[in-house]
């Protein structure tokens, strides 16, 4: 049987080709049997320059529709899709491309999707089964060199037939997609809920408020990051109104402040989905569609992901097993064996802890542990109680080297106020080792593409700070 993933996506596609798959900013749109078309038109492109099963046919550029056409020709030739990031140098893409050595690499979709009209339509999918790679995630490479994430057809066939049910997607649905696609969010995650259900998109090159707020006037389901959400709530046009057709607005990729799942609740009366996932399972745990919705949890385990904490404590690094965990790194069997248990869970990396009722929470990266005399700090629970105070957006909580603890804790804080009055808040509320020796005030923090927050960064930045 043929488990080639494009076939598990093209067979949500409406009976009637003629409705939109993409709706344009520029009032275009389209249509699903247009995408079919030219998917079978570039898989036979790719398959006459030579691409054989299991060859890495690599796209970087800017987000057109033409973009998912060589996503998904690629799935229907057997052929493993690696996205790469539009912002990446040319020294950076060397490194993916000597990595990946894929057959084809594309840098103008428009151009070759138009092109592959010269050629003849692939008119079946290549046969693919559940082990079968379908895609290159590479990670964002901030500790040693990138490491390409391995997913296969069945990895992403599991995730996306889990988010389509838990999310309860109908061909009703119209999704606003203002993501990027070279991540999993919007390439997978969003992508694949819509194809199943042969829904329309709402199809948006970036984040821009009049666009995002006039689609939302259209929109059924939104997907973001929490960036998209605190642009919203800053935006005095973004009312309950605006947001009454939409039945969940979802947030993945980067933590939701509590302030702002409370802020949006107050705004538009709808609590924001918050989920949890990563390049190498997609997504792990959500909140329920019907159900409570608590800030700062990121909900329960998706059916068939398995999810337990390692170590003794209640607190621990986050491990998973499950149909959506990919099989390994590209060409790094070490790493890989290295962050497998024998018994086949992935040590993820992430620190968090299940309630009595199942639900997960989210300390923060086990890189970003700081251990001061001795003692455990969580980033995540200084910033909690930071973020509440006046004059704090955000803040982020790292270590830096220290004479006398190893490491003290430092506060990096998006906002204005005085830094002792800070401080001796956060000790009224935590332990004394927990409560930050410093606070530096910044006009932005600094983030990667899908708005993370780069700690890593802020540790090299001010790695000096204590050693005088």
């Amino acid at each position: 049987m043929n488990q080639n993933l494009y076939d598990l996506l093209a067979a949500g596609f409406p009976a009637d080709r003629t409705k939109p798959c993409f709706l344009l900013a520029d009032g275009s749109a389209l249509s699903y049997g247009d995408l079919e078309a030219r998917v079978a038109q570039a898989a036979g492109r790719l398959i006459a320059e030579g691409v054989q099963p299991g060859d890495r046919v690599a796209l970087q550029a800017e987000k057109t529709p033409e973009v998912i056409v060589v996503y998904l020709a690629a799935l229907k030739t057997g052929a493993v899709f690696l996205p790469l990031n539009p912002a990446y140098t040319a020294a950076e893409v060397d490194y993916f491309l000597g990595d990946a050595e894929p057959r084809v690499f594309v840098t103008d979709p428009p151009a070759y999707v138009r092109d592959a009209r010269a050629f003849e339509p692939l008119a079946r999918s290549v046969p693919r089964q559940v082990p079968d790679l379908a895609s290159l995630i590479y990670t964002s490479g901030t500790t040693g060199r990138s490491k390409g994430a391995m997913l296969s057809h069945g990895n992403l066939a599991a995730n996306a037939v889990a988010l389509h049910e838990a999310w309860g997607f109908t061909p009703d649905d119209v999704l606003l997609h203002a993501l990027p696609v070279f991540h999993v969010h919007g390439l997978f995650v969003a992508l694949h809920c819509a194809l199943l259900s042969g829904c329309s998109m709402i199809w948006l090159p970036k984040f821009s408020d009049a666009e995002v707020l006039a689609g939302l006037t259209k929109a059924t389901v939104m997907m973001g990051v929490p960036t998209f959400y605190t642009r919203l709530l800053a935006n005095p046009a973004f009312t309950r109104e605006t947001a009454e057709g939409v039945r969940v607005f979802i947030s993945g990729s980067a933590p939701l402040l509590p302030s702002t799942f409370a802020e949006f609740e107050d705004r538009t009366g709808q609590r924001i989905l918050e989920r949890y996932g990563m390049s190498e399972a997609v997504i792990i745990t959500t909140n329920p569609l019907n159900g409570e919705r608590l800030a700062g949890s990121v909900g329960y385990p998706l059916p068939g992901v398995e999810l337990r904490i390692g170590g003794a404590e209640e607190t621990g690094v986050i491990e998973i097993r499950g149909p959506s965990v990919f099989g390994g790194y590209w060409r790094m069997p070490e790493k890989t064996a290295q962050d497998f248990t024998d018994d086949g869970f992935f040590v993820t990396g992430d620190v968090g802890r299940r309630d009595a009722d199942g639900r997960v929470w989210i300390s923060g990266r086990a890189k970003d542990l700081i251990i001061s005399g001795g003692y455990n700090v969580y980033p995540k629970e200084v910033e909690l109680v930071l973020d509440e105070l006046a004059g704090v957006v955000e803040s982020a909580v790292i270590g830096v080297p220290h004479a006398d603890f190893g490491e003290a804790v430092v506060a990096v804080v998006q906002g204005q106020g005085d830094e002792a009055a800070i401080i001796a808040a956060a000790r009224r509320q935590l332990a004394a080792y927990k409560a930050p020796k410093r606070v530096l005030f910044v006009a932005e923090l600094p983030r990667n593409a899908m708005g993370k927050v780069q700690k890593n960064l802020l540790r090299e930045r001010y790695a000096d700070l204590l050693s005088s």
